[in-house]
């Protein structure tokens, strides 16, 4: 199996990087080679955006992506960085980031170079469901949400959520995410919203919801059949409880705490982050 290299800070973990870790994994098992921040300091001239180790945990949680290593030794950014026992065959890079300094170091080292262009990246492809077979006789669970200003809380909630079963997300339809938050809301369309929910490795399959209010995944809960419905302390509602008291569905209230050593998330605190 060849091994696809991609270098870069991905600090800014929005569809964009999501859409070009996806079409590298196309070609082969993606390789990240995940700038320092003190990498980050070098080349940019300011602290990143994120530590470099919720950019790790983040990373690690795209179902694109076979392996992080994080560079600590000065990047270079026409160059691939020394990788430990992995010999880079491939060496993926956005059409913006492409230039001859990058093309000369793949020739002289026998490295592919391939460049995806914009186009390439655009839109939000549907990702089929995990069908790992392992997990078929494992209990149904879902999540419902906006997932607006996708952030590592978010990571951790699928995470700790797809301990209990086959995770199922419900993602809020831009209408009724307006209805409940009021104008400005949601930042991003809800295909794009369920595209990088999808891109979770905990995901089983995401979906968005066609109902209203804060049952708005009715219909889908109804078709589902989940054997229990997971939320957090802040989509604890009523009516959520008492739909499931209805139809004989578990229903399980998480506290929100982030993965051990990384900083709480808010994606209302985020916007725009």
């Amino acid at each position: 199996m060849r091994t696809v290299v991609i270098s870069g800070s991905f600090d800014d973990m929005r569809s964009p990087q999501v859409r070009l870790l996806h079409e590298a994994s196309r070609l082969s098992n993606v390789h990240v080679a995940l700038w320092s921040d003190e990498n980050i300091r070098a080349l940019e001239g300011k602290d990143p955006k994120l530590p470099q180790e919720e950019r790790t945990y983040l990373l690690n949680a795209i179902r694109y992506v076979e392996q992080v290593s994080l560079v600590t030794e000065r990047v270079n950014p026409d160059s691939i960085p020394s990788l430990s026992r992995i010999r880079p065959n491939i060496w993926v890079v956005p059409e913006k980031e492409d230039n001859a300094q990058k093309k000369k170091f793949c020739a002289t080292n026998a490295i592919e170079y391939h460049v995806l262009s914009n186009d390439m990246l655009k839109g939000f492809p549907t990702t089929p469901p995990n069908k790992n077979k392992s997990q078929s006789i494992r209990k149904k669970v879902v999540v419902t949400g906006c997932y607006d200003w996708f952030h590592s809380g978010h990571v951790r909630f699928f995470e700790e959520v797809s301990e209990l079963g086959d995770l199922y997300v419900i993602v809020g339809h831009d209408a009724n995410i307006r209805l409940l938050k009021g104008e400005g809301h949601p930042m991003f369309p809800q295909d794009e919203r369920r595209y990088m929910v999808q891109a979770v490795r905990h995901v089983k399959q995401a979906l968005i919801s066609s109902g209203h209010g804060w049952l708005d995944a009715e219909p889908e809960l109804m078709k589902l059949k989940p054997d229990t419905y997971a939320v957090n302390e802040d989509g604890d509602k009523p009516e959520k409880k008492e739909f499931c008291a209805r139809h004989g569905i578990e229903y399980v209230v998480l506290k929100r705490i982030p993965k051990e050593g990384l900083p709480r998330r808010q994606s209302t605190v985020l916007r725009g982050f």
